[in-house]
């Protein structure tokens, strides 16, 4: 079974830096996306990052482009979102997810991490 945990969420001033982690256990596949999603108090979850783990290409929201940048370690299962310049708006519950292709939609992923709190301080 196939489970993702994240971790590294936490309290931030604005213009700080945060780095998340989402470790992939289990049984995988040769070839999977990891997508970055965020939900805000009140607000739908949205698309933040993604990674192909089969050709490492990735995909940004615009909202954090050259901010934020999702990478992967394919030997440890394990892919992260490494988080400059955070503003009060990046304040969300960060989850990682797994589908079979890289997509900025939240129906294209069929398994969830439980989430880490990223909390940025004006």
């Amino acid at each position: 079974q196939v489970q993702l945990v994240e971790s590294g969420g936490g309290l931030v001033q604005a213009g700080g830096s945060l780095s998340l982690s989402c470790a992939v256990s289990g049984r995988t596949w040769s070839s999977y996306a990891l997508g970055w999603f965020r939900q805000a108090p009140g607000k739908e979850r949205e698309f933040v990052a993604v990674i192909s783990r089969s050709d490492s290409s990735t995909a940004y929201a615009d909202s954090v482009k050259g901010r934020f940048t999702i990478s992967s370690d394919n030997a440890k299962n394990t892919v992260y979102l490494q988080m400059n310049s955070l503003r009060p708006e990046d304040t969300a519950v960060y989850s990682c997810a797994v589908g079979p292709v890289p997509s900025h939609q939240v129906h294209a992923y069929g398994l969830w991490g439980q989430g880490t709190q990223v909390t940025v301080s004006s």
